[in-house]
């Protein structure tokens, strides 16, 4: 199903089906303030794994982002950060920013993994905010590339929709996409890293 969402904050009719289809283990396509992504529920370990056969990946070996409305739950998921992190993250988002931040117990569990960070995003984007607001927990964000190398993201829901309506349960139309992605910062330790330079532009002079 194609489906079409504003940037906003209400719920509407629309905005009810997606959460309803989150709510019972669907796979979304939805737009960012970067490129678009495929999400589920966190906590939907079925939808993880269908999300790990579309990307050709194993779930123990997934590095997905967790999208969050704010940064209230943070402690859910990442040991206690440092002030500067918090500071940082603080100051630029919602924005087209990934913090790599040390996970904690949780995110083992829900990757089956040993896995000892994890990336969160708050995009500048009221739709994906809107659904794990109305969902009550984070959802998973990783991109959709393009088999064209030179293109790399494809930046037109209906021809996303084109290619993974058999795939997915929903691709939301959000308006055209970018086609760069988000800018990645290593925060593990007390100095932030920049491990991939994207949209985001940081005025910090960091170790690179």
């Amino acid at each position: 199903m194609l489906i079409k969402l504003h940037q906003q904050l209400t719920i509407d009719r629309n905005a009810t089906q997606v959460v309803d289809c989150l709510k019972k283990g669907g796979v979304i396509i939805y737009p960012t303030d970067t490129v678009y992504s495929l999400g589920c529920d966190l906590y939907n370990t079925k939808a993880l794994e269908r999300i790990c056969q579309i990307k050709g990946i194993k779930l123990s070996k997934a590095n997905f982002s967790f999208i969050c409305f704010d940064l209230s739950n943070l402690s859910e998921f990442t040991l206690p950060i440092y002030n500067s992190t918090y500071k940082l993250m603080k100051q630029v988002l919602p924005g087209p920013y990934t913090f790599i931040l040390n996970a904690n117990n949780q995110v083992p569990k829900l990757f089956k993994s040993k896995k000892k960070t994890v990336g969160i995003r708050v995009p500048d984007n009221l739709i994906p905010r809107l659904l794990v607001n109305e969902l009550g927990n984070p959802i998973v964000s990783t991109s959709i590339h393009d088999d064209d190398a030179v293109l790399e993201y494809t930046t037109d829901p209906e021809l996303i929709y084109e290619k993974y309506q058999n795939q997915v349960d929903m691709v939301i139309d959000g308006g055209y996409g970018g086609n760069v992605p988000s800018t990645v910062i290593d925060c593990t330790s007390d100095e932030p890293v920049i491990i991939r330079q994207g949209k985001g532009e940081l005025q910090f002079e960091f170790t690179s």
